[in-house]
């Protein structure tokens, strides 16, 4: 199917008004430029309503729809389709409309709520590219078939995930896969969405987290340590000597498991 791509210049409020309309498909809005896809699923792109902890197994759920998805009907499009934010947002804005009306009815609450739902800058913030990412990894890991697994990790460990997206060095699914089984294998989970309170680390900024660390380490220490392309008993070592830098405490009940 050809979906037509959005011009750009659309992140404003009279497009928002016009996409409550139903009336964004035009010329007004619409380039010349297309892409052919085999199928238009509906998609959850969103999980910042899933907000109480009585949610979590609800928002862990929804993020591995959304790979499932992603995994069947998007992954075997041409990377630079589905790594693209005009893509999506015409997508979205264009094909989904009733749906994400349906399914997120806060976007009528205002222009911001459809920038944050809808449009939002397709970087490590956004919901639906952590879902790609996670989606990409996953089939590069050859774990499909575990792909409820990654998907309950990857929410386990967010804000861990979310730092090793920024870079471009730690964007790689075996080194993805690698950390999130470290951390299930060891119950460093806790650990290292901990707070770093040492107050003599001058150095640091006052909400380091231990997690945020190791991936700092990782990313400081790239090319002399090959992370990416380490094992994950290699990469396990790297894990415990880049933490104990931070962490005074004992770690072998950690390494013990």
């Amino acid at each position: 199917m050809e979906i037509k791509l959005l011009k750009s210049g659309y992140k404003n409020e009279k497009f928002y008004q016009d996409f409550l309309d139903d009336k964004v498909n035009t010329d007004e809005y619409i380039s010349d430029e297309s892409v052919n896809i085999n199928s238009i699923p509906d998609i959850p792109v969103y999980l910042g309503n899933f907000k109480k902890s009585a949610d979590d197994e609800l928002k862990i759920e929804e993020f591995s729809t959304m790979i499932d998805i992603l995994i069947n009907d998007f992954l075997d499009l041409n990377e630079d389709i589905y790594m693209d934010e005009l893509f999506w947002h015409s997508y979205l804005c264009l094909y989904k409309r009733d749906y994400l009306l349906n399914k997120y009815p806060e976007i009528k609450e205002g222009f911001n709520k459809f920038k944050l739902v809808v449009i939002k800058d397709f970087d490590w913030e956004n919901y639906l590219y952590k879902a790609v990412l996670a989606a990409k990894y996953i089939v590069e890991a050859g774990e499909e078939e575990n792909k409820d697994k990654y998907a309950r990790l990857i929410m386990e460990n967010l804000d861990i995930y979310n730092y090793i997206i920024k870079y471009n060095v730690s964007k790689n699914g075996n080194f993805v896969k690698n950390i999130l089984d470290i951390i299930d294998e060891t119950g460093l989970s806790k650990l290292l969405k901990s707070k770093i309170k040492d107050s003599s680390r001058t150095d640091l900024g006052k909400d380091e987290r231990y997690g945020r660390r190791v991936m700092f380490e990782f990313n400081k220490s790239y090319p002399v340590v090959l992370s990416p392309m380490l094992d994950k008993e290699e990469l396990k070592k790297y894990v415990f000597k880049f933490l104990s830098y931070y962490y005074d405490g004992d770690l072998e009940e950690f390494k013990n498991r």
